[in-house]
């Protein structure tokens, strides 16, 4: 089977999408003719990659069996809402070239972000046939709402929303990472649905495998929050748990990554002593980091309901160790903590004091952190497996080509 995957982002961006798109790809091309039409690899930095800032705007590479045709695409220093905008539009310019690129095509897979690449899915569907899968990673303009970044531009978000119901209408499938996402999905799209979760390399993240990390004092409590540093979190919630955590002894707290919000929040954090800021660690160390932290934290706005379901929250669970997350009551992630057992959820305004009360309790009872952290795992890698997500996801788009294998 030939298959066309666009996404804006993918390797050797390690964290977020481009890691999944890239599996997702690998996987495909183990059986499958595999072609990708990509960025230029900008992300977390948002800055385009330095072993890539002199090649031509079109070039093309094969990575692990797959053959990826990039376009070097504006990128903003800053990624407000108007910048992200012109980066979409230049990318998809850029794109139509790659596109008519395709000579074969029996299913085209769109991930988003970028809405408008659903376009170029369009183009590559129309021009050489096959159906269209849309697999919604983030729902962008949602989240860009929610947080507060379009809310001064009167009717320019009801209009931003139409065009996405009628791009995602193009589609003969779509599919999303996590069933709050699905019901939204279900009010945007009347095309077929499908539940494509992210997935987890269990033998990755492993704290059987994990050597110490240099980052860490260990006669500390150490406390953890790697990944984006971007608007999507509460950083000043984060901040002020910074300074709630002070006064209790040997608590210390490390920021480990990159991106728009990080000047800002390591400036609020300059005389918290109790608090370090790290960059992103390479991939192959993440494993180090994330299963040698006595506790993982992500606090996510009250307001953000499942527009993004944050694939670090695998990589936190999968290493054995408990997490501490926030955001809105009816978040899936809290659903998932109940029914694991493997982590701890909070929201609404008086969190703060539940959240430093936890925290006191694990240090004083640490053979919860260890029956909580187990939990985590068992339950990451009976639901989220990598051979198990991947192996149903290359099931359905056989079938829905009807090519038989």
């Amino acid at each position: 089977m030939n298959i066309t995957i666009i996404s804006n982002h993918y390797y050797p961006e390690d964290s977020g999408i481009g890691l999944y798109s890239a599996g997702m790809a690998e996987f495909l091309a183990r059986k499958h003719n595999v072609k990708v039409i990509a960025a230029t690899p900008y992300y977390p930095q948002w800055k385009i990659y330095a072993e890539y800032q002199n090649r031509a705007l079109f070039n093309k590479e094969v990575v692990n069996g797959v053959e990826i045709l990039r376009f070097k695409q504006y990128t903003p220093k800053t990624p407000t809402f108007m910048g992200r905008i012109l980066q979409m539009t230049h990318f998809f310019m850029g794109s139509i070239i790659n596109a008519f690129k395709i000579k074969k095509n029996d299913i085209v897979i769109v991930v988003m972000p970028f809405t408008i690449s659903v376009v170029l899915g369009w183009i590559v569907k129309t021009i050489r046939g096959g159906k269209l899968w849309v697999h919604v990673q983030d729902f962008e303009f949602d989240a860009a709402f929610e947080t507060g970044i379009s809310k001064k531009m009167g009717l320019f978000p009801k209009m931003i929303f139409g065009i996405e119901r009628l791009v995602l209408n193009c589609a003969d499938f779509t599919s999303t990472i996590s069933n709050g996402m699905l019901k939204k999905l279900t009010s945007k799209s009347n095309s077929e649905k499908f539940f494509f979760p992210n997935w987890i390399d269990f033998s990755k993240i492993n704290p059987e495998l994990a050597k110490p990390s240099p980052l860490f004092d260990r006669s500390n409590f150490n406390v953890l929050y790697s990944g984006n540093i971007g608007a999507k979190q509460d950083w000043d919630f984060f901040i002020d748990f910074v300074v709630a955590c002070k006064d209790i002894r040997k608590v210390h707290i490390h920021l480990v990554g990159e991106g728009a919000k990080r000047k800002e929040v390591v400036e609020g954090l300059k005389n918290c002593k109790n608090c370090s800021y790290h960059p992103p660690v390479r991939y192959e160390e993440l494993n180090d980091l994330l299963c040698n932290a006595d506790l993982h934290l992500l606090f996510q706005k009250d307001t953000v309901i499942d527009t993004v379901m944050p694939s670090k929250i695998l990589g936190m669970m999968a290493s054995a160790k408990p997490s501490i997350v926030t955001g809105h009551h009816e978040s899936e992630i809290k659903s998932d903590f109940e029914i694991s057992q493997g982590g701890f959820y909070y929201s609404g305004s008086d969190k703060m004091a539940a959240i430093t009360s936890q925290i006191k309790n694990l240090i004083e009872n640490p053979s919860d952190c260890v029956i909580t952290g187990r939990n985590a795992r068992k339950f990451i890698i009976e639901k989220y497996a990598m051979n198990i997500v991947l192996g149903q996801f290359q099931q359905d788009i056989e079938a829905i080509t009807n090519i038989n294998y």
